[in-house]
């Protein structure tokens, strides 16, 4: 069987996909209703409360993706290092691609719970700043999704699988904070 690139690399380049991926169904799952349904629905459960659930079922379907697509890149991967000398342990190497992946989702659902309604208002403008701050979200080196991605691309090169536990843990407090400041806002 030939294989097909580094696992790390790609596990490391299909997260980073995720991420514009899940602004965009945050974003639709936010903006999908008609003014008049969203009404409805803030006026049965509170406002804060519907806004959460449609952040969270754009979020769902991405996590759902992401989980998916791991196992997908194991399997058709090489489970090497960039040089081909080092072999790369499929456990260790999918933990990490799914920890990246968790990393990159929670940060394009930042990104997508920004760019909607009660911030941006417009739908042109809504889409600009999708678009615009996913990609300074992937090459920004403070970012946490940056930190996930590079650190598997740099694990291809080396060979040692490190999951980035700590971006992990920053991602998810960024956008817990988030929620509760938009869930606040709402």
């Amino acid at each position: 069987m030939t294989w097909g690139q580094p696992v790390l690399g790609s596990l490391g380049y299909a997260a980073a996909g995720l991420l514009p991926v899940t602004a965009w169904l945050v974003r639709l799952c936010a903006t999908q209703e008609p003014p008049a349904a969203r009404t409805v629905t803030a006026a049965a459960v509170g406002s804060p409360r519907a806004h959460l659930a449609s952040l969270l079922a754009g979020l769902g379907c991405a996590g759902l993706l992401g989980v998916l697509v791991v196992p997908a890149v194991l399997l058709v991967s090489r489970p090497a290092g960039a040089d081909g000398t080092v072999r790369v342990g499929l456990l260790p190497a999918g933990a990490a691609g799914l920890v990246a992946t968790a990393c990159c989702v929670l940060v394009g659902a930042a990104i997508g719970a920004l760019c909607t309604w009660p911030l941006l208002r417009r739908p042109g403008w809504s889409l600009a700043g999708t678009v615009f701050l996913a990609l300074p979200a992937l090459v920004a080196g403070g970012s946490p999704a940056n930190t996930a991605v590079r650190s598997l691309v740099t694990g291809e090169r080396t060979g040692v699988v490190q999951p980035p536990l700590a971006a992990l843990a920053v991602a998810a407090v960024a956008v817990a904070a988030l929620a509760c400041r938009r869930a606040a806002a709402a």
